[in-house]
């Protein structure tokens, strides 16, 4: 099994960007994520939502990236949230009490 899969899919619509990813995050593929988000900031999308619905691992160094964006967007004036987060992207947003900042209701 490969544990570096990680499939994206993008759609953009008025400035509204829905990254959905699917698989794990860690170590072996963080960077993939990292690229695709950095490229819909540098493209200027106002709205940046990663769907992660179908993440079953999210490692320490998947959080950084997503800090990173998160700040990155905030910089320039764009918003970035987790929508649709799976039961184990919440428990460990949870444990690390960033649910309630990173996840959009």
């Amino acid at each position: 099994m490969d544990n570096t899969d990680l499939n994206f899919t993008q759609n953009i619509n008025d400035g509204i960007c829905i990254i959905s990813v699917k698989g794990r995050i860690d170590s072996n593929n963080a960077d993939l994520l990292l690229s695709k988000l950095e490229e819909a900031l540098e493209e200027k999308q106002k709205t940046i939502l990663l769907n992660m619905s179908r993440v079953d691992y999210l490692s320490s160094i998947g959080i950084r990236v997503i800090l990173k964006i998160y700040k990155q967007a905030n910089e320039i004036g764009s918003s970035f949230s987790i929508e649709r987060p799976s039961e184990i992207v919440k428990n460990v947003l949870g444990i690390l009490a960033l649910q309630e900042m990173l996840v959009k209701n």
